[in-house]
């Protein structure tokens, strides 16, 4: 049975799918801003993460909030709800029909729930830590390809990491050597997702904040996959404290394992320092 909490948080992204929806023929209109070289928000952002949370408020008033657009929000201490409104900006404001909501729950860094919401396909991926994750109410499960051996991976080239981009480019050489096709869909939040129900078999990418990766790194390992950094640690704290952009490796539990190995033998991890 879905947990209360999750009940409110699909609400949450449902109000938020729905701003993003009624403003999708009027591109031309909405104003955009650079946040930073390459890097867009829109007007719409903003007002689809204060619709998520409106609707968390009115559960959980004294909850805390960490927005991609608003930031850090409320109280300290209690629950914290980790937001993208539109993971998949650049996507939208072309008209590119691949974005999402995420919204996760964390609790002292730890992610307790999370929702991804796909307005376009009408998709609600969902996971309570301990409860599985599902996809439209049904189990999901990462796939079960035990090496890189024909395998579908994803992977997105942040404009905050092009500096990393020979190193990257480097290991998407090498990956190719063995791996059927990488796909970059411009939405890591759907891209774990897609690890998470088998649609995918792995994922790889640098320069991610909490909100990207929070409800998608849950899902993932509520579907029996593993989720690291490139040098195989434990992902860091899903909260202000790793605000700062960090390396995800996601897939079931060898295919992961292979993969981060070779981005350390390609020299990709060791760009980083």
């Amino acid at each position: 049975m879905q947990k209360p909490v999750v009940t409110v948080m699909v609400k949450a992204a449902r109000a938020a799918g729905g701003v993003l929806l009624r403003n999708m023929n009027k591109l031309d209109a909405i104003n955009v801003i650079e946040k930073d070289r390459l890097d867009y928000a829109s007007e719409v952002d903003e007002q689809a993460e204060q619709a998520v949370i409106k609707e968390l408020r009115r559960a959980y008033p004294d909850a805390a909030f960490l927005g991609e657009e608003g930031g850090a929000q409320g109280r300290k201490g209690g629950a914290l709800f980790v937001i993208d409104p539109l993971d998949g900006t650049s996507n939208y404001l072309h008209g590119f029909p691949h974005w999402c909501v995420s919204i996760a729950m964390v609790e002292q860094g730890e992610v307790q729930h999370g929702v991804i919401f796909d307005p376009l396909r009408n998709e609600l991926f969902t996971a309570s830590r301990g409860s599985g994750a599902l996809l439209n109410d049904r189990r999901i499960r990462v796939s079960e390809r035990k090496d890189l051996n024909g395998a579908m991976l994803g992977t997105g080239f942040p404009p905050r990491e092009r500096e990393r981009a020979p190193a990257q480019l480097e290991c998407v050489r090498e990956l190719l050597r063995s791996a059927e096709d990488i796909r970059r869909t411009g939405s890591a939040a759907l891209d774990l997702a897609y690890v998470a129900c088998g649609r995918s078999d792995g994922f790889f990418e640098a320069g991610l904040k909490p909100w990207d990766i929070a409800a998608g790194v849950l899902l993932v390992r509520e579907a029996g996959g593993r989720v690291c950094d490139f040098k195989g640690a434990q992902t860091a704290p899903m909260d202000s404290r790793g605000i700062h952009g960090r390396q995800v490796v996601a897939g079931n539990q060898k295919l992961s394992a292979e993969l981060q190995k070779l981005i350390v033998q390609s020299g990709y991890a060791a760009a980083f320092g």
